[in-house]
């Protein structure tokens, strides 16, 4: 069994903290300003709290009542059975570029490690609906900038979170994501596989205790830590209103670089990212563009990273078959000829390639079980 890292000194006190009602992330760190010392203000009276800026009698009242009814000993317990870890804001495995932020979570839990590397990280978020444009460049992004040194953010939600975590994956990099729910659920639930190689590659994590389930309320404060964690956001296709362009606004608000892929123009998938970009966001082609938007980090980055870069790119560049080994008929290289990464339905390509529709269905087949095509529900299909 993999040894999971110590929690963090004190952190009963901080859990119990944190979960009294009244406390949320930015009062929790007022108090702590206040008062110097997490013991001190579990012990301090209700005329003591509400000498703290924002705190008013009635919400004091609410903070002494429940300060000590979260069962910390049960949730520590529960986090050994899971191999997870907990850490607080004071400690220096607490990753720095999210401690900046106006509002950090005093306390993470965390499925995995965090390191020094995490500091240099870049965050990929975007529509859960997304098209096969939307995924490929996510996973082409995630590749490059983890084979680049950067570690790769996200929500881990289905569409291009899942294909940002993989492409940082498929690169052998670090990627992080951050659950809207406690760590004992996974959500998406099919991401139960990702999830695991997240875990070991890189980290789960979470602000909320380990039971939480995943609503809908959760995700707007799940969507400001993606955006803490990195030195700029990356968002490749969203609606105007969505999850990813409060991650954006999360980003802006912090003085984080905000970076846009753009899209079709008729798509409304591409509404959000290119009204990024025309209130300025940077538009991205290329992980040099990542560089240049990020500045001095991209400047010495650049140097170091020019290498890996173009390996990285040669490598998911590079055929998967070379087609002259696979000796394809003239039907299956007429098929071939008439598809690309856009889905085709298949009369289009019975009408494009003049073949009978019983030759084109079993040419598809072939070419499907040599991994050169693959199927979409409603009859589409597209190159790999």
């Amino acid at each position: 069994m993999k040894k999971i890292e110590e929690n963090s000194v004190d952190i009963e006190k901080w859990m119990k903290l944190i979960r009294a009602d009244g406390v949320g992330p930015v009062s929790f760190a007022k108090l702590l300003k206040r008062f110097g010392s997490i013991d001190i203000i579990l012990g301090a009276s209700v005329s003591e709290l509400t000498k703290t800026e924002g705190i008013g009698f009635k919400t004091a009242e609410r903070i002494a009542a429940t300060r000590d009814k979260f069962d910390a000993a049960k949730e520590l317990e529960l986090a050994q059975k899971l191999g997870v870890w907990i850490v607080n804001s004071d400690d220096e495995r607490y990753p720095v570029a999210l401690k900046q932020i106006y509002d950090p979570p005093p306390v993470l839990y965390v499925k995995g490690t965090l390191t020094r590397a995490d500091n240099l990280a870049i965050s990929i978020v975007g529509s859960r609906q997304c098209s096969l444009y939307g995924q490929e460049q996510s996973s082409r992004f995630a590749h490059f900038l983890s084979s680049s040194g950067f570690t790769v953010c996200s929500g881990m939600a289905r569409g291009i979170d899942t294909a940002a975590h993989q492409g940082a994956l498929s690169a052998g990099g670090r990627t992080i994501a951050v659950q809207g729910c406690g760590l004992s659920h996974i959500f998406p639930p099919e991401n139960k596989k990702l999830f695991k190689l997240i875990s070991e590659s890189g980290a789960c994590i979470s602000e909320l205790p380990l039971s939480y389930e995943p609503i809908s309320t959760n995700f707007p404060a799940r969507n400001r830590i993606i955006a803490g964690l990195s030195l700029g956001t990356i968002v490749i296709e969203a609606a105007l209103r969505s999850g990813a362009l409060l991650t954006s606004d999360a980003a802006i608000n912090y003085n984080r670089e905000v970076m846009a892929v753009p899209g079709k123009i008729d798509s409304p998938l591409s509404r959000g990212a290119h009204q990024l970009i025309k209130q300025g966001a940077k538009l991205i082609e290329s992980v040099e563009d990542v560089m240049e938007a990020l500045g001095y980090y991209g400047e010495q980055l650049n140097k170091h990273a020019s290498k890996a870069t173009q390996k990285a790119k040669e490598e998911i560049e590079k055929p998967l078959f070379d087609l002259e080994q696979l000796n394809l008929n003239n039907d299956e290289k007429a098929i071939l000829d008439c598809l690309d990464k856009e889905p085709t339905h298949i009369e289009q390509i019975i009408a494009q390639t003049s073949l009978t529709a019983g030759s084109v269905n079993a040419s598809l087949i072939s070419l499907r079980l040599k991994s050169l095509i693959k199927q979409l529900p409603g009859s589409l299909f597209v190159k790999r």
